[in-house]
């Protein structure tokens, strides 16, 4: 792996993010928590599936690990969007692996407010993620943009993605309809299989503008590619300091397992998970900015490490379910369930010491004791204390938790943090014995799906969900 100068950061790659999980041990949460003897087994457990990560690496199975050291697709993808500066929107058509993790970004990099800002305050295009194909809101999104001034990029590395798909013939009518078949090139980028599917073949015949989605490198895992980077940088994302980030967390990602975030992390959840019963792990940030990167992970986990087979064959139902949450807002939603409801689950907060921008509380309403103590305070200094006050009160009832800061949320902590939480799933598959790489469990109700549109070859799967359609009346309420 080759380094390049703007990848080296100073200090030591771990200042980006700390990892503290002192509510995870026993003198804090009792008889719930870790022991020293537990952090043994868990290192031993570690050392082990260091030597298989490394081995699959040296073996080049694990591509996405070289992805933050690529000095010259940074170069493209700027010049690209430099050019794309024209347009007004770049809208991203895609979904799963595909979608989450340019949203996460964007959310966490770019103002809140970015889209909303006109054209004259703005210096970027608008970026909108279209993950779903809901009729109504995908309606709604096309309706409100002029398009003449939007370029779509439409993600799919197989071609073959139903949602994904339909959203691109709808947008291709629409953008030939309207603006005749010759603006196709000037508003549409294909990010694909560099040498195969069904996009491929309709690229190379209309010369569209084509990214390769690089060989080797599944959706969940491809924020590091063109899938991410280039609708990023379109929007204004400094994507050399969010790759230097990961470069950070790759170099890092080689030291001792218990003194490296990413093996720790994974070591950490997969003994609380498969000794300590905690099945459930509850990311909750605790900035809005963040909040997304909650999503992002939840594919990344659950989709890696959920599998009903072990790498041997043998049956299973590995995993533990990554939940959603965001303070303060489910401090009054969901905290309640997790302070005295069942004891399955692990609380990861996810938090940034400073924002940036603050609002100060003013001083009002002296004679309201119930108000006055908020006066002097900032928001991000309450939301702070908030975050945690409830860290202290799961530790008190028996409720491990643990927390990752970041000093701020910046290119270069958060490419750090998703890096290192890539290579943390690909050593929890270790640890699980499960591959981390396929999606089994996902493919089955594709089939389904493809059946009843009427895709030729899936006939059997038509019939076979016809035949099942034995619905008793007596179970239906209506």
């Amino acid at each position: 792996m080759k380094k390049t100068d703007e990848q080296k950061l100073s200090g030591r790659p771990g200042g980006l993010l700390s990892l503290d999980y002192n509510n995870l041990m026993s003198p804090a949460v009792d008889e719930a928590g870790l022991s020293e003897a537990d952090l043994g087994a868990i290192g031993e457990a570690l050392n082990s599936a260091r030597k298989n990560v490394e081995g699959q690496y040296k073996k080049g199975l694990l591509p996405f690990m070289d992805l933050p050291f690529q000095s010259e697709e940074v170069k493209k993808y700027q010049s690209l969007a430099e050019n794309l500066r024209k347009f007004d929107n770049v809208v991203v058509l895609g979904i799963g692996g595909s979608a989450l993790g340019a949203k996460a970004v964007f959310n966490a990099l770019r103002p809140l407010n970015h889209n909303s800002l006109p054209a004259s305050k703005r210096a970027y295009p608008r970026l909108f993620v279209a993950d779903n194909v809901d009729p109504e809101g995908f309606g709604a999104l096309l309706e409100n943009l002029d398009i003449r001034k939007t370029v779509f990029n439409v993600i799919s590395k197989s071609g073959a993605t139903a949602e994904t798909m339909s959203q691109f013939l709808v947008v291709y009518d629409r953008l030939k309809r309207d603006l005749g078949k010759t603006s196709l090139k000037d508003h549409l980028i294909i990010t694909t299989d560099p040498q195969s599917g069904v996009l491929r073949k309709i690229v190379d015949r209309q010369a569209l503008m084509s990214l390769p989605v690089p060989p080797g490198i599944g959706g969940r895992f491809s924020v590091m590619t063109a899938v991410g980077l280039a609708p990023l940088a379109a929007a204004g994302v400094n994507i050399a300091d969010f790759l230097a980030g990961a470069a950070a967390a790759q170099q890092e990602s080689t030291a001792e397992p218990m003194k490296n975030m990413a093996y720790l992390f994974a070591g950490l959840n997969w003994f609380l998970t498969t000794r300590k019963k905690r099945a459930s792990l509850v990311m909750m940030p605790y900035a809005d900015s963040l909040g997304q990167v909650a999503d992002w992970f939840g594919q990344l986990w659950n989709e890696s490490l959920g599998k009903g087979r072990l790498l041997n064959g043998k049956d299973a139902n590995a995993g533990q379910t990554a939940i959603k949450a965001l303070g303060a807002t489910d401090q009054h939603s969901q905290l309640q369930l997790y302070m005295e409801g069942p004891k399955d689950k692990t609380i990861c907060f996810l938090r940034t010491e400073t924002f940036r921008q603050n609002l100060n509380i003013p001083r009002l309403f002296d004679e309201h004791p119930e108000l006055a103590y908020l006066g002097g305070h900032s928001l991000g200094e309450l939301l702070n204390y908030e975050q945690r006050g409830t860290a202290r009160a799961l530790a008190a009832a028996g409720r491990p938790n643990f927390t990752m800061t970041m000093p701020q949320v910046t290119p270069a902590a958060l490419g750090y943090l998703m890096h290192m939480l890539e290579v943390a799933t690909v050593v929890s598959g270790c640890l699980y014995k499960v591959d981390p790489l396929d999606q089994p469990g996902v493919e089955l109700g594709k089939k389904y799906a493809y059946g009843l549109m009427g895709r030729d070859g899936f006939e059997d799967f038509k019939a076979a969900y016809d035949d099942s359609l034995r619905d008793d009346p007596r179970y239906i309420l209506s």
